[in-house]
């Protein structure tokens, strides 16, 4: 797959967060200027994270049972959750949000 195309970097507000269904579906964050993409399924239960998450710094916070995630590294901070979440990298190009998902 590639290079997937998530939104122009002013569809998206800082602080806010998005679900992006592609191939794997992936939550996309804007923190201080900088977008971060994770896997978009809470580790902990099956609730969506760009959906319905919240965004607490670096942090992304699960509506469901507010398990806590770092958007940067995907590393669980906050129970119940346990497992990190998958992360990928994220590309600006002319003024477009690219997320790169693998093969």
């Amino acid at each position: 797959m590639g290079r997937v195309r998530a939104c122009g970097v002013d569809d998206l507000a800082d602080g806010g967060c998005m679900q992006l269904k592609a191939g794997p579906t992936i939550a996309l964050f804007r923190v201080d200027g900088e977008f971060f993409a994770t896997d978009d399924t809470c580790t902990h239960e099956d609730w969506s994270l760009g959906d319905d998450g919240e965004t607490e710094g670096y942090e992304v916070i699960c509506a469901l049972h507010q398990a806590r995630f770092d958007v940067r590294t995907g590393e669980a901070t906050g129970f119940p959750a346990t497992e990190p979440l998958k992360t990928y990298p994220v590309l600006i190009d002319d003024g477009q949000v690219w997320v790169e998902i693998g093969q």
